[in-house]
């Protein structure tokens, strides 16, 4: 998107296409992170003046790409779209990933006091990854809507066990959920590889700090408001937009503090100060983001929404739920899909990318 002063230009890229052998020979598509498999044959272009969107036109990527020749705000946003994402730690991101949850914690939302002692975190984590998960997400502080926060002493407790015992054992990236820069400091000295913070690095003045001088990728989820309240009265002039916008600001201000572009990830937040309007649309509007410039991460697991679409109150049953919104996100060149069910998971991307490309 444009810079804030003045009107702000957004691209969506759409009409996503199965990849084909003639699709690598059609030269004026918009191809998502550098992705030969991922190309648009159309893009919504989005003028925002203020809070209200002025013009919403939707060209084909030609007539787009005629218009970028000579504007050079649309120029840039193509170039962000289309750039290929660097591997983050070693983790190629040329196909979607699989960030498995590993809650220590008694009171999360889905699977809370399941794997609170170390041992079981550890077992738990091991047999994500012999499902497919790429990455190891452990949290030691349920951020669920209500909850209250966890002393740094009890995160620690419950968190650097896990990764102690993970590292060495496990060939995928250890990941440390915490918004606590006492927290991200010490996993990472125990052997995490990257820092996924619900707070984007707001929480603590600290935690830039220590973001900065570690060469861990970071992911910036957006939230509106703690998770103790978060969930009273979400408001959006404009959700899609006002999450952009925030995450482009959180990306700025990681730049300016000397973490480079390349080590950062987004992630929307759904479920994180939004309603069920407000993460459809989200959902919807994924694409968007690619404008950023930065790998999506996406964590809709066994969320409210699903709940409240399918009648599921029970998270732990909301399976069929997740593997739809995770697909939705796969189509939508999200890189990281962030699950609880990693096998079931694994196994619907598997057979989604054989229908797309028409080969076992």
């Amino acid at each position: 998107m444009s810079p804030k002063a003045g009107p702000r230009t957004y691209l969506r890229p759409t009409a996503m296409l199965a990849p084909t052998a003639s699709l690598a020979a059609v030269e004026r598509l918009v191809r998502i992170a550098g992705r030969e498999d991922l190309a648009s044959s159309a893009v919504e272009l989005i003028v925002r003046e203020g809070d209200v969107r002025t013009s919403v036109d939707l060209l084909q990527t030609s007539a787009l790409r005629a218009k970028a020749e000579t504007d050079p705000v649309l120029a840039d946003l193509l170039e962000m779209i289309e750039a290929p994402r660097p591997p983050l730690a070693g983790l190629t991101l040329d196909r979607p990933r699989l960030m498995g949850i590993v809650n220590v914690t008694p009171d999360s939302f889905s699977d809370g006091g399941a794997f609170s002692s170390a041992q079981a975190a550890i077992d738990h984590a091991l047999q994500l990854e012999a499902g497919g998960a790429d990455i190891l997400d452990i949290g030691g502080e349920s951020t669920r809507p209500g909850a209250e926060p966890v002393s740094i002493e009890d995160e620690l407790r419950r968190v650097l066990p896990v990764i102690e015992g993970l590292a060495g054992r496990t060939k995928a990236l250890i990941s440390i959920d915490t918004r606590k820069a006492d927290v991200m400091r010490r996993a990472l000295a125990a052997g995490a590889h990257m820092i996924n913070d619900v707070a984007a690095l707001t929480y603590e003045p600290a935690c830039m700090e220590v973001a900065a001088v570690s060469d861990a990728p970071v992911i910036l989820m957006h939230a509106q408001g703690d998770p103790r309240t978060m969930q009273a009265a979400p408001y959006y002039d404009d959700c899609l937009l006002d999450v952009c916008d925030w995450l482009e600001a959180r990306i700025t201000a990681c730049e300016a503090a000397g973490i480079a572009r390349s080590r950062l990830v987004i992630d929307p937040g759904i479920g994180f100060g939004k309603n069920l309007a407000h993460n459809l649309e989200l959902l919807t509007g994924l694409s968007l983001l690619h404008g950023l410039g930065v790998p999506l991460l996406l964590g809709a697991s066994r969320k409210s929404f699903i709940g409240m679409l399918s009648g599921v109150k029970t998270a732990r049953e909301r399976v069929p739920g997740s593997i739809a919104a995770a697909l939705q996100g796969a189509a939508q060149g999200v890189q990281i899909l962030r699950v609880h069910d990693v096998a079931e998971t694994r196994q619907a991307l598997t057979v989604w990318e054989a229908m797309r490309h028409g080969a076992a």
